[in-house]
């Protein structure tokens, strides 16, 4: 009965991940043909850092809604706060699909395009937080890095699955016919998965940690608790969003794009390159997981930054030289540099945090993180290669960037071993863990 019951509460939290950001992504694969559609014809260039101006507008909505559903999903529940992302997420991406065009009906297709990605960062903002803090808190002991890395590796397969779809649609479909009306048929099934992610949702219960937590823990508003008393991890949570934001939306968003614009591949090779090295990212979550859960989170989180400081040079230009090859090795670079940091930094990130609090801070933090780092890599990213006119204009800064995150890492305490309810090191939990066998679901 344990096991059924953990598999269906692994399955709800991680595949709500899976259909937020098969959305999410559905967008930063769609940028070439939305430029196109969505702003007036002229100067590609323009269009596409516009579409990217976009993009990052959804990251400067993810604090608000992190602020929103985080300050509810502590009074109320994750469970709850949960359902209402995943529809919020599915509605606007089907809207996207059915906007008319800049040349149907002019700025307003730019507006409602707007609205609609706003809407998705306002739900990304919440389900982040929700999905990691219901896993943490519902994961056997023991098994806290393996099950993030479960929910690290459905919030970022769809990026693949989006590729992969695409790329079967231009197939059936012709180029010609998908690029008049075929580019809408991902997002309008972005919609009914979000029905989808409903339905497992509401088949699931609260984790006993937060029910213990409501049930002892006597605070009306987490928000103010979380800013007044928890100011440290705060800070430490949201800088370190630095340590694998940049390297994780380059892969998944902005390289198919340079592949298209700056290296020139073609449509299909682009695809396939991303699609199989975003695949091979979320196969090696669940196990950089493990291995959090056996030597800790900051070994791993220490190797990713400098890795990624070393191998951002030449995966740019690698990637430049308009080889299939060449790209694929560029892409592993990147790979090898989110795998490590991904998982560790979701566990120390929700770790940091009492669960009486936990939605509320980590939203906050971590959502401010990403704005900053994550969601503008692709607008500056591009800016800085039409800016200087060479392919590898933007390695310089996310290799300063993964420095400094290697000194946040450092800075930052192991969380192993804490205990979640009150989110500070337990020695007992500690010996445990060196003694105890695996857990098996």
């Amino acid at each position: 009965m344990a096991s059924s019951n953990n598999k269906r509460r692994i399955l709800a939290g991680s595949f709500g991940n899976f259909v937020e950001l098969y959305d999410f992504f559905v967008y930063g694969f769609s940028v070439p043909i939305l430029a196109t559609y969505f702003f007036p014809a002229g100067n590609p260039t323009v269009g596409i850092l516009s579409t990217f101006a976009i993009y990052a507008a959804a990251f400067l909505m993810r604090p608000i809604g992190g602020i929103l559903f985080g300050r509810f999903g502590d009074r109320l529940g994750r469970v709850k706060m949960m359902t209402i992302t995943v529809l919020v997420m599915g509605g606007c991406t089907m809207l996207i699909g059915l906007l008319p065009t800049y040349g149907q009906i002019g700025l307003l297709a730019t507006i409602l395009l707007v609205i609609a990605r706003l809407g998705q960062g306002l739900s990304m903002g919440g389900e982040t937080s929700g999905a990691y803090s219901y896993l943490l808190e519902s994961a056997p002991e023991g098994r806290r890095g393996t099950w993030i890395g479960v929910g690290a590796a459905m919030a970022f397969l769809p990026a693949a699955v989006v590729g992969i779809f695409i790329l079967g649609l231009r197939t059936l479909l012709g180029d010609a016919v998908f690029e008049d009306w075929g580019w809408r048929l991902p997002f309008l099934l972005g919609g009914v998965l979000g029905l989808v992610g409903l339905y497992l949702r509401m088949k699931v219960e609260e984790p006993e940690a937060f029910v213990e937590s409501r049930r002892t823990e006597k605070i009306t508003d987490p928000l103010r608790t979380v800013l007044r008393t928890h100011r440290g991890p705060l800070l430490s949570v949201g800088l370190l969003s630095s340590a694998n934001g940049l390297v994780t939306y380059t892969l998944n968003g902005y390289l198919y794009t340079y592949l298209l614009t700056v290296a020139g591949l073609g449509q299909v090779a682009a695809l396939l390159v991303v699609s199989t090295a975003i695949a091979t990212a979320a196969v090696l979550y669940p196990v950089t997981g493990m291995l959090a859960d056996r030597v800790g989170r900051k070994p791993l989180l220490l190797a990713g930054t400098l890795w990624t400081a070393a191998g951002i040079y030449p995966a740019f230009l690698l990637a430049s030289s308009g080889s299939v090859g060449s790209a694929a090795l560029a892409a592993l670079i990147l790979v090898v540099g989110t795998a490590l940091t991904t998982t560790p930094q979701f566990l120390v990130q929700a770790e940091m945090f009492p669960t009486a609090v936990r939605y509320s801070g980590h939203a906050v933090a971590t959502n401010i993180g990403n704005a900053l780092f994550g969601g503008t890599v692709a607008l500056v990213s591009g800016a800085l290669v039409s800016s200087f006119g060479t392919p590898v204009a933007p390695a310089p800064y996310i290799a300063l960037v993964s420095v400094f995150a290697f000194f946040v890492v450092l800075r930052t305490p192991e969380t192993r071993t804490y205990d979640l309810q009150h989110s500070h090191r337990n020695t007992t939990t500690a010996s445990q863990h060196a003694a105890s066998e695996p857990v098996h679901d």
